[in-house]
């Protein structure tokens, strides 16, 4: 779980930024309760418990606040640390809800990147393993591109930038799963149409290098020696070094063919730099 841990600033500030604090749940269940006091008490009272990782305390403390003061500046930042307690307590439909709920009611407040960002976080915190539905990734994905497009300079942007190359990486990850399943059934067209997506969609993930040597093989096997060569070359040309290229070039060289970049391979399209010959 990604936290920053920061001081929160006092409640007597003009302006409020919610970050994470690293601290542990805390007490899953509490009394229920009437919550009585002034606005200042509740949110001091509502902030405490967030400090002490009493997220379901501090979550009712500030929902109150919230109903007795609707239109406060207080309620405003209740909402904020409500739906970020909520996230810390793995509740991600309602944190979500509780974003969707801010940006609709402050369309320009100051800390919606911030609010972006938990939304996103909430996605990305259930991304599961690349055998099972990828639909978090996705919308992790969506929730931090919108974020970038957005607000490009937020404090928030640069992790979602390195949380999006994860994303991809394993959106990746999933569609080599089964581009090797089909390879492996020698249903070549199938795995082959995989692994090109993989190199057409996400380039510049880390399947990318794999996903060639994956092309290499699958044209081999159904005879077009001139792709074979082409992803290959594209191969070599972009991941020299890498293990996925020596096995390419061994099995280049089982078959009497070199890595040659061809100028009418669609892979020629999607690596511009690649040169016309690669075999040295």
């Amino acid at each position: 779980m990604f936290t920053i841990t920061k001081q929160i600033q006092n409640i007597t500030a003009a302006a409020f930024v919610a970050v994470f604090v690293t601290a542990c749940t805390g007490t899953d269940e509490i009394e229920e309760r009437e919550i009585i006091g002034s606005v200042e008490t509740l949110y001091n009272s509502g902030m405490n418990a967030m400090e002490s990782g009493a997220y379901i305390e501090a979550i009712q403390t500030l929902q109150e606040l919230e109903r007795q003061h609707p239109y406060s500046g207080w309620a405003t930042r209740a909402q904020m640390m409500i739906a970020y307690a909520q996230y810390r307590r793995g509740e991600y439909d309602e944190a979500i809800a509780g974003v969707g709920r801010f940006l609709r009611m402050h369309p320009g407040h100051k800390d919606i990147p911030y609010m972006i960002y938990i939304k996103g976080l909430s996605y990305y915190e259930r991304i599961s393993d690349v055998k099972r539905d990828q639909g978090h990734t996705l919308e992790a994905l969506k929730t931090f591109k919108e974020l970038i497009s957005r607000f490009p300079d937020s404090e928030y942007s640069k992790d979602a930038r390195l949380k999006m190359t994860l994303c991809l990486d394993h959106l990746a990850g999933q569609e080599m799963m089964v581009g090797r399943y089909y390879q492996k059934e020698g249903r070549f067209l199938a795995a082959i149409n995989r692994f090109r997506y993989v190199v057409e969609v996400y380039e510049t993930s880390g399947q990318t290098p794999e996903a060639l040597y994956r092309l290499t093989e699958s044209y081999l096997s159904l005879g077009i020696d001139d792709e074979a060569q082409a992803a290959a070359a594209v191969l070599g040309h972009n991941f020299p070094d890498s293990d996925w290229y020596a096995d390419a070039y061994t099995l280049m060289k089982g078959q009497n063919l070199e890595p040659i970049a061809k100028e009418n391979s669609w892979l020629g399209n999607v690596f511009k730099g690649v040169k016309e010959s690669l075999s040295d």
